[in-house]
């Protein structure tokens, strides 16, 4: 596989340069310093790598950087806008829907893709779209109440869920 020469990542345009074959994971967090997306299980079984490409979920640490070609990269960090965090990330500081923290973002990131597709999804839409997602420190019914929580809030108003390219830009 070629060299990476540029990857688009939340609304920008980064140059890199590396081998093609190194995993989507390592670029965002070694090149980029991107580190909000958390290396887990290394085998995309684990969801903690979980970012969002085209606006559909990816395990970063599976996908290789060579086969990313010019889709749109979205992270944990791409979330914020002008320093307000995405109504889902407020939710989730809301219900406490952490622990360790380290499932969080790439929970995050799923749950911005379900509310994408599903701006009002039902308790069993949000469990098929965490399916995966693996929580070691047990808060899966907070995860579901920040999820719900935060489709609330974009319904009313407190921001958008669409993968908007301007919105978490630095």
């Amino acid at each position: 596989m070629s060299r990476v020469k540029q990857l688009h990542v939340n609304g920008r345009d980064f140059p890199v340069n590396v081998e093609g074959e190194r995993t989507l994971l390592s670029v965002l967090r070694d090149e980029l310093e991107l580190t909000g997306t958390k290396y887990g299980c290394g085998e995309g079984q684990c969801g903690a790598c979980a970012v969002l490409l085209d606006g559909v979920p990816a395990r970063s640490c599976q996908v290789s950087v060579g086969s990313v070609g010019s889709r749109k990269i979205k992270t944990i960090e791409g979330l914020e806008q002008n320093g307000r965090l995405h109504p889902l990330q407020q939710a989730f500081l809301n219900a406490d829907a952490m622990q360790c923290g380290y499932c969080t973002a790439g929970m995050i990131m799923a749950g911005v893709a379900l509310l994408q597709k599903k701006p009002d999804p039902s308790e069993d839409e949000i469990i098929r779209s965490m399916n995966g997602h693996i929580c070691r420190c047990g808060a899966y019914q907070r995860l579901i109440a920040a999820v719900k929580e935060g489709a609330k809030a974009l319904q009313n108003g407190a921001g958008s869920v669409g993968f908007n390219e301007t919105r978490g830009s630095k």
